[in-house]
């Protein structure tokens, strides 16, 4: 274990889904979501509202064992039906279960997806806060902001600068092309921590319209976690 070790954190809300993954040590991806593929060295849950007795929070983390493409449909063949069943995703292999103590738990209730970070951060982490760096927190929050107004967008995170190619920031698909802001200048938008968030909120909502608006993609429930 390394400090710089890279920890992918995903989440679980469905019992079966955390069966799944602790009894038959397997956790689904859709390929959509993570581009770029999986480039992590340890995989940590937060379990959302599931474990009888204990709040909501990373409670389990554990190493990946391996990495396959299969379509839904093969993954879960009792739901051949389902309007996914044809897309590609990641099925991880998992290592045994291990228990994050103290567990990472989330009393502002911020949103939690997919969350990139170092091992340094995860095993000293109490609270989600403290996954992300600085960049990552003020990235995440323009993403929420762009999220409650029906704008979606890719994240970019520290944690996989090696992979990516780009420090923190987000990726929006618009009609005319794409709109990039980072927290480093170069891209079509420099996301200046010094700001206010309103007023890069707006640059950003700006840059957009001109681009011709984000293109409109339905919301896929199995992207917040991977579910129904």
């Amino acid at each position: 274990m390394y400090p710089e070790d890279r920890v992918l954190v995903a989440v679980i809300n469905r019992q079966r889904d955390f069966r799944l993954a602790r009894d038959e040590l397997w956790y689904r991806i859709p390929q959509v979501r993570m581009p770029h593929g999986i480039h992590a060295d340890y995989v940590a849950f937060f379990l959302s509202g599931i474990l009888k007795d204990q709040p909501s929070g990373v409670h389990f983390f554990t190493s990946p064992a391996g990495i396959e493409l299969h379509y839904r449909r093969n993954l879960l063949p009792k739901e051949a039906s389902h309007p996914r069943a044809d897309e590609t995703y990641y099925r991880i292999a998992l290592n045994p279960l291990k228990a994050k103590i103290p567990p990472i738990l989330n009393p502002s209730r911020r949103p939690v997806t997919f969350i990139h970070t170092t091992w340094d951060r995860f095993v000293h982490a109490t609270q989600i806060r403290d996954l992300y760096s600085d960049a990552d927190y003020y990235v995440d929050r323009i993403y929420h902001a762009l999220r409650n107004r029906g704008v979606d967008a890719d994240r970019y995170w520290d944690a996989e600068r090696k992979v990516t190619g780009h420090s923190a920031g987000l990726r929006i698909l618009c009609q005319n092309g794409t709109v990039d802001a980072q927290i480093e200048p170069g891209s079509d938008i420099f996301l200046d921590a010094a700001l206010q968030d309103d007023v890069i909120l707006r640059e950003v909502l700006d840059k957009i319209a001109r681009q011709g608006g984000p293109v409109m993609l339905p919301l896929n429930n199995d992207l917040r976690p991977p579910g129904a």
